[in-house]
């Protein structure tokens, strides 16, 4: 079991936090860790993975979320300075050569959600948060040098993906690779014909999956903007179904989260015929993160499973236009 004594070291960088005890709460794209502070006050440290987000992008992402605050009323998490006053801090982590970004953020209360709740109030105000962050960057000049990802087609299904080659997945391999190729193709051709004009594509959370939500008196909130990046705005329906695509609630599920959509924002018919396309998409990213973030234990759990699973996805809306059972 690990110490964590390279995060101790690294909590001296705020004020207050040189004697907080560090506790691994999840192992994702980043370690995130909850730090018990001598004052009695929790905080969140994450850890940044090595090679993914440069300093310049993590401001950007801070910066959009602190213009969600400010300007469109709504919550995002609250970073915390350093001594120095910068939001992102750069120290050793696992060993003297292991230098990683780090960011500090106020602990919010709540909980995610499961699967097995009913989760059509939380995709009603899934829609509605979707909605308004998607009309604030319709506004919004992003500050100078800003710097996100770009989820197109390509840069999820190309072998030199964002998140990895689906190809290497475990399992991908006989008839699945097969289907999947298939599965690959369409995507490419469909997404290029919806294009990706300004009023379909533009800045976005990118991962409002359960994971990322916090609920509390019926009330949901989304963290973790880690991801956030220039895609399709039905992108963030997809994401918010990840690892149950196939469950028979994803139509309700789908009804409720346009429903709050369209209270603050239009999403004509067009938009809505392509959500099953933006949800294989984002399968697809998935299955291709199954195998590069191998050592994680959500990985791990759906190693057995997932290829298999897509490709039986991919023959449903290969052969109907939809994912719906």
């Amino acid at each position: 079991m690990a110490d964590w004594n390279g995060v101790r070291t690294a909590l001296s960088l705020w004020d207050g936090l040189a004697d907080g005890e560090p506790v691994l709460i999840n192992l994702s794209e980043n370690h995130t860790f909850r730090v018990d502070c001598p004052d009695g006050r929790p905080a969140v440290l994450r850890v940044h993975r090595p090679h993914y987000h440069s300093r310049a992008s993590i401001e950007s992402e801070l910066a959009w979320m602190q213009a969600l605050r400010a300007e469109a009323g709504l919550f995002t998490p609250r970073p915390i300075a350093g001594r120095d006053g910068a939001l992102v801090q750069t120290a050793p982590f696992e060993t003297e050569n292991d230098i990683r970004h780090m960011v500090l953020f106020h602990f919010e209360a709540g909980a995610e959600p499961a699967t097995s709740d009913d989760l059509s109030p939380v995709f009603r105000q899934l829609g509605a948060l979707a909605a308004q962050c998607h009309a604030h960057v319709e506004t919004w000049t992003p500050p100078a040098l800003f710097e996100r990802q770009v989820w197109t087609a390509e840069a999820i299904l190309d072998p030199g993906a964002i998140w990895g080659d689906w190809r290497a997945a475990p399992g991908v391999e006989g008839p699945a690779r097969a289907q999947i190729d298939r599965l690959d193709r369409a995507l490419r051709e469909r997404l290029s014909s919806y294009s990706r004009t300004r009023d379909r594509f533009g800045l976005i959370h990118a991962d409002m999956r359960l994971a990322n939500l916090l609920v509390e008196d019926g009330i949901t909130r989304i963290i973790d903007f880690d991801d956030c990046g220039f895609c399709w705005f039905g992108y963030d329906f997809a994401a918010a179904v990840s690892f149950f695509e196939d469950s028979d609630t994803v139509p309700t599920l789908k009804a409720a989260w346009l429903d709050g959509y369209r209270q603050h924002r239009a999403f004509s018919a067009e938009h809505e015929a392509m959500l099953d396309t933006l949800v294989m998409l984002r399968r697809m990213a998935l299955l291709a993160w199954s195998g590069s973030h191998a050592e994680t234990e959500l990985a791990r759990s759906i190693h057995g499973s997932y290829a298999a699973g897509t490709a039986d996805l991919a023959e449903r809306y290969l052969r109907t236009g939809s994912i719906d059972l």
